[in-house]
């Protein structure tokens, strides 16, 4: 016991603005990502990031920026009723209708992460649960949720909180004809986790007659596969593929 108090207060401590500036450089890099990968090129996606001090409110890109040209500074502090505490231009206030519900109902989530794409759309359109037919798809055994509803123009908070509670404890969710949404306890973990089901997502939509591994088996490969932090290590190795200077969103 003696140990582990010894490693937790070994860690490193960051400041209220280190935290906060090391949020909204991630968001600022996953929109960026999402123009690597094609995704949002409509606008069609948002990311948010939760404000360590003001924590009913949180970070997200103003609307109307191209995805591939996102920087820290494009980002919009968004207030509990949807209205701009920080910063310049216009809020995205579908992003605001999804994530503001969220984010209030999982304290424990700091980042929520929704785009539509090519594979998670025509997946969810299926109204179906992920199953464990491969080994990704096995992230997202037990730990995840699907929102039955028709609203896939959500226009409303009330929309949102029904989203927020279809989601529960889970930290994904397959928006019915919409498509995919995941959250993390961090921006990174949140990003690397959407990047997992958009593949896991193509592997639905291929796999013609699929045979599912057993729970223990799922069960299994979740635990080992999530236990490093898959979310994060997914969003590293995506940017040094596709973003090699991080730092240009700070520019």
């Amino acid at each position: 016991m003696l140990d582990a108090i010894e490693q937790e207060n070994s860690k490193p401590k960051f400041t209220v603005d280190e935290i906060r500036a090391r949020r909204k450089r991630d968001c600022a890099l996953g929109y960026r990502l999402f123009a690597a990968q094609k995704w949002g090129d409509l606008g069609d996606g948002h990311i948010s990031a939760r404000d360590p001090e003001r924590t009913d409110c949180f970070w997200m890109l103003r609307y109307g920026v191209s995805y591939h040209e996102a920087t820290v500074s494009d980002l919009v502090l968004v207030g509990p009723n949807g209205e701009l505490v920080e910063g310049e231009g216009f809020i995205n206030i579908a992003g605001y209708y999804i994530h503001q519900p969220i984010l209030e109902a999982r304290p424990d989530l700091v980042s929520a992460v929704h785009v539509h794409t090519g594979w998670g759309t025509p997946f969810s359109a299926e109204a179906r649960m992920i199953e464990p037919i491969s080994q990704e798809s096995c992230i997202f055994f037990e730990d995840h949720a699907l929102w039955d509803d028709e609203e896939v123009q959500v226009q409303s908070v009330e929309a949102g909180r029904r989203i927020a509670a279809a989601l529960g404890q889970n930290r994904a969710i397959i928006l019915r004809n919409h498509g995919l949404l995941t959250g993390g306890d961090s921006v990174a973990e949140a990003l690397g986790r959407f990047v997992y089901m958009e593949r896991v997502a193509e592997v639905h939509m291929k796999a013609r007659k699929p045979k599912p591994i057993s729970a223990e088996s799922a069960r299994f490969a979740k635990e080992d596969l999530i236990k490093f932090g898959v979310g994060r290590s997914a969003f590293a190795s995506m940017l040094r593929r596709h973003i090699p200077n991080p730092e240009i969103v700070n520019q």
